[in-house]
């Protein structure tokens, strides 16, 4: 990742009154708005992460640190269990309240960055967070509210804005590594960080490295093998791979070599591709961020960032299975006839291998200009304003290995997509004291992009303070996702799913077990926008300054929703038909009248709405126990009480737990620091297509449950002198395995749900600080 901005950004302030100009109070720009404020809290909920806050949780990247935040959710993803099936390996993302990565936009202080070239879940356009260093970051702001009418398309579910370190002064030096003490898992990390500031400017470097060796599935019992039922699951091994089956004269036959416990009644051997995958890929990056600034004496900023990131992954796959359609035919004569003896010859071989390159790229141009400041008088106080205007040119291409492109091989690099676009935009911002304790936000924006069209969003926010204890907050604001790049451009690309043929079984008494099928996507030119609407009522109490606590009830609404066609309709509809031309059967033998299916083709369509509501709860403490320190305690739960999608409740289900939370507590005493975090992430039910048949039936039938989880992080560090600091943690202190769940049938085969739970277990780790 490479990418270099450079702007100027304009300002003016007119004085008021006396005492304004007597105290000079400063005016900062908090996430939600484009208008610098005196004050912190603005009329929109934001939970900020400060950089001691980082540090005393001990995660050398974002993903593991932001997956532990109670305001993520389902889509929130890591490549725990992926080998560039679905995205680069080593690549990470947020999804704010489980309306997926793409619906939460990640900005890099307040401006948008380029999006991942390979795209998750085939078309799932996201910020690769793995690729902003921890070492680089000041705090994290997580606007729990939409934001399009600010910030445009994606921030439907909300903002996560990374706040980089500035007006450095010094150097600093960090030095970390860590592992498991069970299967062999380690984290080297290391950083330095340069600045220096003036009256006028201030200039920084930050160069940051992070290595992780690979965490191997064969190192993880249950949780590496695709053969669940000795655990209490599904069978989900491969009905495709080695040793396989034959066509002989016509009948299908299956290798003499398949052992007898591996073979199906259909003729099929299955084949447990589970071992030969990675928890975690091995993966190092390296990169650097520098920034330049300086204040003109007429009020004018310019500033110069530039960034710069190498990374290198690793990735492991099973063999990859050839199908039918592969063409490979041996005669009978041949001297390595596969049911005489080992099929080697070299030439066939090397016919076969592939490189399994993937090469992908994602470019993003933009051009800016804004004006912030007072507007005009009104009353005895003046109106705030923020208006700018946009340009941005966005281009993805991610090409696959050539002998999938051909048709011969599937399972790996299976995503190919090409597509651009461009897109203008203009916004104005308004802050309006309607009296001294009650401030109206009006907000409002265009866009207009080359391929769907234009969308107008507008956002309305109160921030009232009857008391000086007591504030209550409220917004209402449309919003806007645009089509990813993927989702409009996508060729060919597949993934497997694993289901029941019910047709063929009732036909032919075959195939009646759970087996892999290729399903074949495109991407859909003619898409729309998605739509959303939501709103926040919440207020803060803080009758002291060592106590604080929020509440807030939020709601959000997304229709035009942009998702695959259902699977089940499309299997009930096509999939009886020999002869259909979307679900593709292979030609029937011995007189069945329906073949193996062979590809199910699919796309993309605004299909779906879904409804998403819920309760976030805020609460910290400070308590000083005067000679012994310093005690601070914080809280931050959410609550969901509702996702529907498509009439369908997804609450408690699979994936969706109601209640999330974290509570922490430091504690300072001298030059001692300790921290201990614990996290909890609910229940919920297990299995959402009960009978594997290809319709999710959650909501008609009850499944087990998938147990809560509770994780214990602890931390201490020690001041050694005024520039070195050590500290030593360990992260899943109870060595915590993941609760048991029998799965999907698509990305959770190993006997737990990869997207909310952690296999990692129990993780030491140690860190040095040296400043300068």
């Amino acid at each position: 990742m490479a990418g270099a901005t450079i702007a100027l950004s304009a300002g003016f302030t007119t004085t008021t009154y006396a005492a304004e100009e007597a105290n000079k109070v400063e005016r900062i720009e908090v996430t939600g708005s484009r208008i610098k404020r005196s004050d912190i809290e603005g009329p929109s909920p934001v939970q900020s992460i400060a950089r001691a806050d980082i540090e005393n949780m001990g995660y050398d990247n974002l993903q593991q640190l932001l997956e532990r935040m109670p305001v993520a959710g389902s889509g929130t993803f890591s490549t725990r269990g992926n080998n560039q099936d679905s995205t680069a390996n080593g690549s990470a993302a947020v999804s704010l309240r489980g309306l997926g990565a793409d619906a939460t936009l990640v900005l890099i202080n307040g401006r948008r960055v380029s999006i991942s070239a390979f795209a998750e879940g085939i078309t799932n356009s996201f910020v690769d967070i793995n690729s902003i260093p921890v070492s680089a970051i000041e705090r994290i702001d997580i606007l729990k509210d939409g934001a399009s009418a600010i910030y445009g398309s994606d921030a439907v579910a909300g903002v996560v804005n990374v706040i980089l370190k500035k007006d450095i002064d010094g150097v600093e030096v960090n030095l970390g590594y860590g592992g498991t003490d069970g299967p062999n898992y380690e984290e080297t990390t290391a950083s330095l960080v340069w600045g220096t500031t003036s009256e006028k400017s201030s200039a920084s470097v930050i160069i940051d490295y992070f290595k992780n060796t690979s965490l191997s599935s064969d190192e993880m019992g249950s949780l590496g093998t695709a053969n669940q039922p000795p655990y209490g699951g599904e069978d989900f091994r491969s009905s495709r791979g080695f040793p396989g089956y034959f066509y002989v004269d016509g009948v299908k036959t299956i290798d003499p070599a398949c052992p007898a416990e591996n073979a199906t009644s259909s003729g099929s051997c299955l084949f447990d591709y589970g071992p030969y995958g990675y928890i975690a890929p091995a993966s190092e990056r390296v990169g650097a961020i520098s920034q330049f600034e300086y204040n003109f004496d007429n009020g004018i900023t310019g500033f110069l960032e530039m960034a710069v990131q190498h990374n290198t992954s690793v990735a492991a796959g099973a063999p990859t299975p050839l199908d039918e359609d592969a063409g490979l035919t041996v005669p009978a004569s041949h001297p390595n006839n596969p049911l005489d003896g080992t099929y080697n010859d070299p030439a066939v071989i090397d016919r076969i291998t592939t490189s399994l390159v993937r090469r992908g790229e994602s470019h993003m141009t933009s051009f800016d200009a804004n004006i912030t400041g007072e507007a005009f008088s009104f009353g005895d106080d003046v109106v705030m304003m923020a208006a700018g205007i946009e340009y941005r040119e966005e281009d993805v291409n991610d090409i696959p290995d050539d002998q999938f492109q051909r048709g011969l091989i599937f399972g790996t690099e299976s995503v190919s997509a090409s597509a651009d676009r461009e897109q203008y935009a203009a916004y104005v911002e308004f802050s309006i004291p309607l009296a001294d304790n009650l401030e109206l936000q009006l907000a409002g924006r265009y866009d207009d992009y080359s391929d769907f069209g234009t969308t107008t969003n507008p956002k309305v926010a109160l921030r009232w303070a009857p008391t000086d204890e007591i504030t209550v907050r409220g917004s209402w604001a449309q919003g806007f996702r645009a089509p990813s790049l993927a989702q409009v451009g996508l060729g060919p690309s597949q993934e497997s799913q694993f289901f029941v043929d019910t047709y063929r079984c009732e036909a032919t008494g075959l195939d009646c077990d759970a087996l892999d099928y290729n399903i074949e996507f495109a991407g859909n030119p003619d898409l729309e926008a998605e739509e959303s609407e939501s709103w926040n009522v919440g207020f803060i109490w803080a009758p002291s300054a060592e106590f604080g606590l929020s509440v807030d009830v939020w709601s959000i609404t997304q229709d035009n929703k942009i998702d695959e066609q259902e699977f089940g309709p499309i299997y009930n509809s096509e999939c009886n038909n020999q002869d259909s031309t979307v679900c593709v059967r292979l030609t029937p033998t011995g007189g069945d009248s329906l073949g193996t299916i062979q590809k199910i083709y699919s796309t993309f369509e605004n299909v779906s709405s879904q409804e998403v509501s819920g309760v976030d709860v805020s609460a910290n403490y400070n308590h000083s126990l005067d000679d012994l320190g310093l005690l601070k305690f914080n809280l931050e739960w959410a609550y969901q009480d509702k996702f529907e999608k498509d009439g369908r409740d997804y609450t408690g289900e699979y994936g969706y737990p109601e209640h999330r939370w974290i509570f922490s507590t430091n504690w300072e005493i001298g030059e001692f620091n300790t921290n201990v975090n614990i996290s909890y992430v609910g229940e919920f039910e297990d299995t959402p297509d009960i009978d594997f048949d290809g319709n999710l039936d959650f909501d008609s039938n009850t499944s087990r449950m998938v147990d809560s989880q509770t994780l214990v992080d602890l931390q201490t560090s020690y001041r050694v002198t005024d520039s070195t600091k050590v500290s030593l943690g360990v992260n899943n202190l109870f060595d915590e395995e993941p609760p048991f769940a029998i799965g999907d049938g698509d990305a959770d085969l190993y006997g737990y749900a990869s997207g909310v739970h952690n296999p990692r277990g129990r993780y030491f780790y140690t860190k040095v600080s040296f400043s300068f």
